[in-house]
């Protein structure tokens, strides 16, 4: 005896083994027994073999017509194995009573199921609409293949190239458009970077890069609503000093400048003067919720897309042009000892004599001009005294870290002759040393602030976001810890109000604790453990993150440029660790695989034999190691 049965949705006929009152045990062809219940026979039968009956069925129920099916069955419920024989005009056998049942469940549209075996024919309307979707659902996925077909084939269809630009950032995984896409690069095994450039979606990698980061990020655009500008109506106290700011040519966010003034022939009181934008930029502000969503200045080759909007920016930027607020930290220093004899922090106005651009003075400011009075020097009475009192807090610092600072890397600068969309501009790459003396004394007076105003607003009980690192671990809290790689007992981002929000946070707590002191704590913008705070440390870190990333994207991109444009076959460059190698020429690591094991920082020399700008990699085969 055998039985027809359903299971999981599945058809299945087998042996009955053994029964009980509620369960059958059946046994299949192979010899594997399982247990069923009853309530899922649909029908017994003795003949013909279970397989014979499903393969025959099937066969069957491939003949019968749906739509006359639909007209000879009865308009309420009915029992299939009933229907059966006055369909087939007589007493149906197993095969035709299971090809019936094939049948009608094969038909969802038609009948509907309202239990086992039975069925019930679904109204003509509600047929017809079944029907409608079925049909067009059909036509949908004719049209999809049709695309897809298309794509692989390297032609890029009308429908398809209309919705491209949303296929890297937010793509509607449920339409048509993307379904047959997708399709076509699991077909072609490509990515859709890919196959978006292949069918000449894009004209280039540059501009793909440049076009996923926005509309990731910037899905709005990169331009700032109309806001009114704050009021220049300043009442704070002229700063009597001579101030000068240091920038590379780039820079319009004018963030810092610089002034010393003589006390007596070995003390000195320096300046160390910051733009002041958190007068106006006051929490929960249309202008906060700005700088809050860009977190910071977004920097790539020939192009920046900044925190704030360039009204304000010119509003507090420190130029030459016209007296400007600054948050100020005058430091009375021993130019013998290096020891800071008195600090004072002041909200002032101040107006800075000449903005200073690094590549008009690199040639003249030298290690050896800064330490020989009697050597030409521009803006030496100002430079000197900087450099002389930066050497010694150097020295300090290096004494708590136990080890001098190594600044001997090589950085670059990045100038680009054309548009930042197209690649066929020419781009300049300039190295620097991190090391150069204008660097180093800039570099080390911002330090001096932001681990002084760091100290003071923990001294004042008011929270500020502190940048620390202790055991290797860099990280950014609310505790005023220690940062052992610059050898400081906290240290604060507040240099630059304009570029990060970070340091405009940072400024507003300042400020409170600069102009109420004790009390500085109830007034300032942030409370302590306020859980804003640690919201915008998680926000920033991750904003941050990827604006890295897409600078660092965009810098490779350039670097491979130059390459072509220059025509380079080889380059040597210094093991960094495995296959890693960073160029001597470039700010570039590439993976080079056959790597011979090499100690960190060997010489080898790299044939280029090929790059990929979409994925940003230099491709190179090792030809040798160089001796020093």
């Amino acid at each position: 005896m055998y039985v027809l049965y359903e299971d999981s949705g599945n058809f299945k006929a087998e042996r009955i083994f053994s029964e009980s009152d509620s369960t059958l045990q059946v046994e299949a062809a192979s010899g594997k027994r399982s247990k069923i219940k009853k309530t899922n026979v649909l029908f017994s039968f003795d003949q013909p073999e279970p397989a014979t009956l499903l393969e025959q069925a099937s066969s069957l129920a491939q003949t019968i017509e749906i739509d006359f099916l639909w007209e000879c069955a009865p308009q309420e419920e009915f029992d299939a194995q009933e229907f059966a024989q006055e369909y087939f005009g007589h007493a149906p056998t197993a095969v035709e009573k299971a090809a019936l049942i094939f049948a009608l469940n094969s038909a969802p549209a038609y009948f509907h199921r309202r239990g086992k075996g039975r069925y019930r024919p679904a109204p003509p309307d509600i047929l017809q609409a079944a029907l409608a979707a079925i049909e067009k659902k059909r036509l949908q996925a004719e049209q999809q293949q049709q695309w897809t077909d298309q794509m692989v084939a390297g032609h890029l269809p009308e429908a398809i190239a209309a919705v491209a630009m949303t296929f890297l950032a937010r793509p509607d995984k449920n339409s048509l458009e993307w379904k047959a896409f997708d399709a076509a690069c699991t077909t072609t095994g490509t990515s859709p970077e890919e196959m978006l450039l292949r069918l000449g979606a894009w004209p280039n990698p540059l501009v793909l890069h440049r076009h996923r980061f926005l509309t990731q990020n910037f899905p709005k655009g990169t331009g700032f609503p109309d806001i009114e500008p704050p009021s220049e109506d300043w009442d704070f106290p002229m700063a009597d000093v001579e101030a000068y700011s240091v920038d590379d040519a780039s820079t319009i966010e004018v963030d810092d400048a610089l002034s010393v003034q003589t006390v007596s022939d070995d003390i000195v009181r320096v300046g160390v003067h910051i733009a002041a934008p958190a007068l106006a930029i006051r929490r929960g502000t249309v202008l906060d919720e700005i700088a809050r969503s860009r977190m910071s200045t977004v920097y790539t080759p020939g192009e920046k897309i900044p925190m704030l909007p360039d009204a304000l920016i010119q509003r507090f930027s420190l130029n030459a042009d016209k007296p400007r607020p600054a948050l100020s930290l005058y430091a009375t220093a021993n130019l013998t000892t290096g020891e800071i004899l008195e600090t004072e922090t002041r909200v002032e106005m101040l107006h800075v004599r000449e903005n200073l651009r690094i590549h008009n003075l690199d040639d003249w400011v030298t290690e050896e001009t800064l330490d020989n009075p009697e050597a030409e020097l521009p803006y030496g009475h100002w430079l000197r005294p900087l450099w002389r009192l930066a050497k010694l807090l150097s020295a300090q610092r290096d004494e708590v870290r136990g080890k001098t600072e190594n600044n001997t890397r090589v950085e670059y600068s990045f100038h680009l002759e054309g548009s930042p969309d197209d690649p066929d501009s020419t781009i300049r790459i300039v190295p620097r040393r991190r090391d150069a003396p204008l660097d180093r004394l800039v570099a080390e007076y911002m330090i001096l602030a932001n681990n002084h105003w760091g100290g003071l607003l923990a001294q004042h009980g008011v929270p500020g976001i502190y940048r620390s690192q202790q055991a290797g671990r860099v990280r950014m809290s609310t505790q005023a810890l220690p940062h052992e790689a610059i050898g400081v007992p906290q240290y604060i981002w507040s240099t630059s109000p304009l570029r990060r929000y970070v340091d405009l946070i940072n400024q507003g707590q300042i400020l409170a604790a600069a102009q109420h002191g004790v009390s500085a704590r109830l007034v300032a913008p942030f409370k302590p453990k306020e859980a804003d705070l640690y919201a915008i440390i998680g926000a920033f870190d991750s904003q941050y993150s990827a604006w890295g990333d897409f600078q660092t994207t965009i810098e490779r991109y350039w670097c491979l440029r130059w390459l072509q444009q220059h025509d380079v076959k080889q380059v040597r460059g210094q093991v960094l660790r495995d296959d890693l190698v960073r160029l001597d020429c470039l700010p570039l690591v590439t993976r080079v695989p056959g790597l011979p094991e090499l100690e960190r920082g060997r010489l080898v020399e790299l044939e280029i034999i090929g790059c990929d700008e979409l994925t940003v990699e230099l491709h190179c085969r090792y030809l040798g190691a160089v001796e020093p």
